[in-house]
């Protein structure tokens, strides 16, 4: 569990949008139950045109937001989270000294938050121990060290939905706003009897949560849970839900301000805190041109050290192929430096390693703009397979020209590099239709699949198949495309992903490592 006394419980619900709605929502607000609102004075907060005589006005939607904090818990529901353990209670964690600073940082905590009704006396016979964490600007976070109570825990299997599923269902929006549940999981209530195993151990004595501390396993599959049951209505209509951080999308300002004032209303009756916040929305930027990544996320690539051992490597590559969709051949782009990370090879990071790192972070600064996928549209899969990769863009064409939705590379199993070039052309085919399925099988027309090998044209017509080939027909046949070759092609959007020659994958070792 994370303490932030300095953390912000209101801030900004932006809008992006072409018109002038995108102010309407720029104002830091709560939903409660309050008697007077109270707006920061600095903060300026335009109305919705009122031209728009069939709109309600914007003090009308956002009658009962406040910005204030929570005060109380909700009652108990029947998605409370239950604490299941595997076997015996975890044992009881050390107390740790304090220096006089992180004592009253505690005593402030505890004191806040048992007048609150959050925490009580605790006379568990286990405890976690409490630590403290110091921020940039100096300041402590009060965090409970629950590594032991998760290591004894069962673990829920409920699915968290993938963030790449939840970014395309914004099609036909044109304007957005993005809400984030204040203190969501302190308002999570743990179910009645099993409070006693969240407690704490301080010097002040042990201390026990009523609502969900930050830190427990299981926390976020429970809390997507609850969300799913209140939003089941809404859900990829016009709001899409990660945990605690949501985005309302409609393609008109009517829409949108039945669609805000719906979701609030589901908060107000289900006693959650709506948080201000801008569109950014998991580390992307929504707007109606598109996804793009979000600056700050940008900054940090930009910022970061370069690394001194494997592990500093593989946590800048981690969180570069987060965006990995975005920028045309990653992989070529990261081969350089994934050869460092090779087994039982010396870490040195030359001046070539070095190269490759600025030219990857350069690629960041200009990735494009994804387009949002349109139903409407006519729909191209282009798709390039080398000795050693397949690379495939999925994009759409409107008056404009050729926009990217989304780019993927892959690296094939041994077996798969020792195909045939039309094989390993098909294997590509098929692989891209299999990453974008959901997309391609909800076209009500013939998509277009572009392939630099022209005999595949003419497969699925063929009367002789290999067992392999048997079985990838079987698959396209739930696909209604067609192939086409363009003579004298240079696939320039797939990411064909080149190696160099020195790079070339070791005798017996394997590649397949699918980049997301």
């Amino acid at each position: 569990m994370t303490y932030d006394p300095s953390h912000k419980d209101a801030g900004d619900i932006k809008s992006s949008t072409s018109n002038d709605f995108a102010t309407a929502f720029n104002s830091g607000f709560l939903v409660g139950e309050l008697k007077t609102p109270s707006l920061p004075p600095s903060v300026h907060v335009p109305f919705i045109n009122p031209s728009k005589s069939l709109l309600p006005s914007r003090d009308e939607v956002f009658k009962d937001i406040r910005d204030v904090k929570a005060e109380k818990l909700p009652p108990h529901c029947t998605w409370d989270h239950h604490i299941e353990l595997e076997g015996l209670l975890p044992p009881a964690g050390v107390i740790y000294s304090l220096s006089k600073q992180k004592s009253e940082t505690l005593r402030a905590y505890i004191s806040e938050n048992v007048e609150k009704g959050f925490i009580r006396a605790s006379f568990s016979s286990t405890g976690a121990p409490v630590l403290f964490v110091k921020k940039k600007d100096g300041f402590l976070c009060l965090c409970i060290d629950y590594h032991k109570l998760n290591g004894f825990t069962r673990k829920n299997r409920y699915a968290v939905p993938p963030i790449n599923q939840l970014l395309t269902v914004f099609s036909s929006s044109t304007i957005f706003s993005n809400i984030y549940l204040c203190g969501s999981y302190n308002l999570f209530r743990i179910k009645e009897g099993g409070d006693n195993l969240t407690a704490f151990r301080t010097k002040y004595g042990s201390y026990e949560y009523l609502g969900i501390p930050f830190g427990l396993t299981n926390a976020p599959a429970s809390f997507q849970n609850l969300m799913n049951d209140i939003f089941a209505y809404f859900l990829d209509i016009f709001v899409v839900v990660y945990l605690d951080d949501m985005v309302v999308f409609s393609s008109s300002e009517e829409e949108h301000v039945k669609h805000v004032a719906s979701l609030l209303q589901e908060l107000r009756e289900n006693n959650f805190f709506a948080k201000a916040s801008s569109v950014e929305y998991l580390g992307y930027v929504v707007s109606s041109d598109g996804l793009e990544i979000d600056s700050s996320k940008v900054q940090r690539i930009l910022n970061w050290p370069q690394p001194k051992n494997y592990k500093a490597l593989q946590s800048f590559l981690v969180f570069s192929t987060l965006y990995c969709h975005f920028i045309k051949n990653y992989s070529k782009k990261i081969c350089a430096l994934t050869s460092l990370l090779k087994k039982y090879s010396p870490f040195i990071f030359n001046e070539e390693a070095l190269n490759k790192l600025q030219i990857l972070k350069k690629a960041f600064t200009t990735s494009p703009i994804l387009s949002h996928f349109n139903l409407s549209l006519p729909t191209i899969v282009d798709t390039d397979a080398s000795d050693y990769s397949l690379g495939a863009v999925l994009s759409q064409v409107n008056d404009s020209g050729n926009h990217p939705i989304e780019f993927d590379s892959l690296q094939p199993f041994p077996a798969e590099l020792n195909y045939e070039i039309h094989d390993k052309e098909l294997l590509g085919i098929v692989w891209a239709l299999k990453c974008w399925r959901a997309f391609l099988l909800s076209l009500s027309y013939a998509f277009e699949v572009l392939t630099d090998h022209s005999s595949l044209q003419y497969f699925m017509s063929s009367k002789v198949l290999t067992c392999c080939q048997a079985c990838w027909v079987e698959f396209l046949s739930e696909f209604h495309f067609y192939i086409t070759y363009p003579p004298g092609r240079l696939a320039t959007l797939p990411d064909s992903l080149p190696l160099q020659d020195d790079l070339y994958p070791e005798r017996g070792v394997g590649l397949h490592q699918k980049e997301s």
